[in-house]
Parts: structure tokens; C-alpha cells; sequence
């Protein structure tokens, strides 16, 4: 269950990344979706250690 979430939070997050981007050949969109995926990383971290972590 975990797994499909994460997986599902990543797709959603890297598809919509794109349509936060700058235009096309502005040189950013690389650095762009990475910054959005590392966002996505810490907030899904932070969410499973809250919500879903067994000590």
C-alpha cells in the first residue's frame, strides 16, 4: 500500500513539475523539476514518518 502511494506521489509530482517549469529553452527546466522532486522527497518523507512509521 506504501509502495503504490509513494509511487503514485512521484508520478503525480514529476508529471506536474513540468507545468511549473519556464518556458521551453529558457535552460531551467532540468533544475526545475529536480528542485519540485526534491520538495516532493522531504514532504513525503516527512508524511510517512508522521502518519505511517511503526516504532
Amino acid at each position: 500500500m506504501i509502495r503504490t502511494m509513494q509511487v503514485s506521489t512521484a508520478l503525480l509530482v514529476f508529471g506536474l513539475s513540468t507545468a511549473y517549469a519556464n518556458e521551453p529553452g529558457g535552460g531551467y527546466e532540468g533544475i526545475t523539476a529536480l528542485y519540485y522532486g526534491m520538495i516532493a522527497l522531504v514532504l513525503g518523507y516527512g508524511a510517512w514518518d508522521i502518519f505511517f512509521k511503526k516504532d
